[in-house]
């Protein structure tokens, strides 16, 4: 797959090559877990959203977003705004900053960015929306920086008009299209439908990423069989379980699964992850953002809820990370693998006990 002239990582599948994309998530795929899930599989992934305000690129959150040290490329930041002027501006401050694509937003169905008019409410605006992409493109094409476009099918089910916004995007010079299964109306209940990314395939020459409720290898071969997408986009299902990227790649590649990993990796890559993750947040910050990926880690593990109480509670960079260390160390002494969520946590109290 490529993204304008960027060429991607694949996996051969049914004699194609096909990617496995990181789905941008605010709060989640900062830099240290964009760099875990390409570590782990992973072709390609997409920063956390930007925003457009300029008076705001100075926060401690717009900076951290925007710090892409030491990220191995093509880094992708996703940009999200109302005005086309303002988003063009968006664009060229993260160019500066080391993004080498820029992907447009209008995909994101949270209330605090619809009811300013962004994310997927664009979509209810489709004279706007084409606005903003030509502005974008404009800015970015002079330092030859493609430009890509997160959309769902539409605002509700009465106006599915992802084709007809897609269509016009491509005309205007977009070099990729996300397209998450869903309305906004939807939000992220009910199923992703992919007979719409199927439609936007064969309608367009730029490549297609297929997104939403892609969370097994199974699903994946699935949907990239359904629709001829050039490419799945995984959100969710990565969380606490980022080497679902490796797992999809094999599964793809062999039509097997392979192994779950290791206890000891699982311990190894979570460690890793947590010196990034505070480094980048620093100690008061990062310890409790870093709450979050350990809980998702811990999820369906025997003894994981009891020890994701515990490690609530810790306040100290290094006595968190000791902690999960130790625990995961526990774990491996009980199970050379990692266990599947739920299994033999009825049966097995050893790690209850210690946490």
């Amino acid at each position: 797959m490529k993204i304008g002239a960027i060429e991607l990582p694949s996996v051969m599948h049914a004699g194609r090559e096909v990617g496995l994309v990181v789905a941008p998530m605010a709060g989640v795929t900062d830099r240290p877990f964009r760099m875990l899930c390409r570590r782990l599989g992973a072709h390609h992934a997409v920063s956390e959203m930007v925003t457009s305000k300029r008076e705001l690129w100075n926060s401690l959150k717009t900076s951290r977003r925007a710090d892409h040290a030491g990220e191995p490329g093509p880094v992708a930041v996703q940009i999200a705004g109302v005005d086309p002027a303002e988003m063009a501006d968006a664009a060229r401050y993260n160019v500066d900053r080391g993004a080498q694509i820029v992907d447009i937003n209008m995909g994101c169905p949270a209330k605090k960015v619809c009811n300013v008019w962004a994310g997927s409410a664009l979509m209810r605006d489709e004279a706007l929306a084409a606005r903003i992409v030509d502005a974008v493109v404009a800015a970015c094409a002079p330092r030859g920086v493609p430009v890509t476009l997160k959309m769902r099918t539409g605002w509700c089910a009465r106006t599915r008009n992802a084709l007809a916004i897609a269509r016009r995007a491509q005309d205007a010079g977009i070099a990729l299209l996300t397209v998450h299964g869903r309305t906004r109306e939807q939000g992220y209940g009910g199923s992703a439908e992919h007979d719409t990314v199927a439609a936007l395939k064969a309608a367009l020459a730029v490549p297609v990423v297929a997104n939403g409720d892609i969370d097994s290898p199974e699903q994946a071969a699935a949907v990239l069989a359904h629709t001829r997408a050039d490419a799945v986009m995984i959100g969710r299902a990565a969380l606490g379980r980022p080497w679902i990227f490796g797992d999809v790649a094999h599964f793809l590649a062999t039509g097997t699964h392979r192994a779950p990993p290791a206890v000891d990796e699982v311990r190894r890559w979570l460690l890793e992850h947590l010196q990034d993750h505070y480094a980048l947040y620093g100690e008061h910050t990062g310890v409790r953002s870093a709450r979050k990926h350990i809980g998702w880690a811990l999820r369906g593990l025997p003894g994981g809820e009891a020890f994701r109480q515990r490690i609530n509670a810790i306040e100290t960079p290094d006595a968190q990370w000791r902690a999960v260390g130790d625990w995961f160390a526990e774990l491996a002494a009980v199970h050379h693998r990692l266990p599947a969520p739920g299994a033999d946590a009825a049966n097995d109290d050893t790690l209850v006990k210690r946490a």
